[in-house]
């Protein structure tokens, strides 16, 4: 069986996330900043009269950080699974892949750059290698409430 998933760069390294989590793509906007949150989260977009938070997965994973370009994009996940919308900045979105389950690998416990438990596997793709995130487990409970709070920012904590 093969699943379809949105591959994207950051730094200079290829990711993916399931399609079925993904609701749009979008070119990097204003992001309205805001006062005493994680410094993965960038603030929040207007997408059709809806604050959807964005966060900065360059930040969350601890990599080095970037200056925006025009290839900056923003992929519009769901996660959590409680329909918790959330933007994910991405160096640059490259294309929808089909993976077979065969040639996906369970997560390697060491030598990896990014926790573990962030992956749902590492894929084959042509000659190299895409890491397949777990959407559902880069956030905790207390961040996910966090994010939750949405346009809210009366709710996020001092």
């Amino acid at each position: 069986m093969s699943r379809q998933y949105l591959t994207f760069l950051l730094d200079g390294e290829l990711y993916a996330v399931s399609v079925s989590q993904v609701r749009e793509v979008l070119e990097y906007n204003t992001i309205t900043k805001l006062p005493r949150t994680e410094a993965f989260m960038k603030g929040l977009i207007n997408l059709r009269g809806k604050g959807v938070p964005v966060i900065d997965l360059r930040t969350k994973f601890s990599m080095p950080e970037k200056e925006v370009t025009k290839d900056t994009s923003i992929i519009v996940l769901e996660v959590g699974g409680e329909g918790l919308v959330v933007g994910a900045m991405a160096d640059a979105v490259q294309e929808v892949v089909e993976l077979d389950e065969a040639d996906i690998e369970p997560a390697p416990r060491l030598g990896s750059r990014l926790d573990a438990e962030f992956m749902a596997g590492i894929g084959r793709k042509d000659e190299g290698f895409v890491v397949i995130l777990n959407t559902d487990r880069i956030f905790d409970e207390e961040e996910i409430a966090i994010l939750g709070a949405g346009a809210d920012p009366e709710s996020f904590p001092a």
